[in-house]
């Protein structure tokens, strides 16, 4: 079954890298394949980094969104794991989930548990943004079990 999503105006999704936008008037979109998308409240962006479970999350955010470039950055990812490692010991079942998440390819739903790093573990924000509309999306979120997964909080 396809994924439905709604964009409120002006709201944004990446999908596949691609940035794409609603006009002044909101749209329904499906996505019938498999799809790498993220909410741009979930994108984080480079100079939103000021912590380590940023720095963590922006790299699986980059192997999520730009796949041709996964080889170094799951590169940069275990070096910068091994960095959170140290600097979060109280986290360490946690940064072990999602190593495992990102070595069975599930990113989006190892950004959704770094998220919950952000704030010492309490659960956290991307971007500012509120983490409750991530619980809407399945797993692969191009792929649905029953009926189209409807959210009309998208970016």
């Amino acid at each position: 079954m396809p994924l439905k999503f709604v964009l409120r105006p002006n709201e944004k999704v990446i999908i596949n890298g691609a940035v794409i936008g609603a006009g002044d008037r909101p749209g329904s979109f499906f996505l019938y394949n498999t799809a790498n998308f993220l909410r741009g409240r979930e994108v984080l962006k480079e100079e939103q980094i000021d912590s380590i479970e940023k720095k963590l999350y922006f790299v699986i955010q980059l192997v999520y969104i730009f796949p041709e470039d996964s080889t170094l950055n799951l590169q940069r990812f275990a070096s910068i794991l091994d960095e959170t490692r140290d600097a979060r010991p109280d986290s360490a079942k946690t940064l072990d989930e999602i190593a495992r998440l990102v070595e069975g390819r599930n990113y989006y739903r190892a950004l959704k548990l770094c998220r919950k790093l952000f704030k010492g573990g309490t659960g956290g924000e991307a971007a500012g943004e509120s983490d409750d509309t991530a619980d809407d999306v399945p797993a692969n979120p191009s792929s649905t079990d029953g009926e189209p997964a409807t959210s009309d909080r998208m970016p």
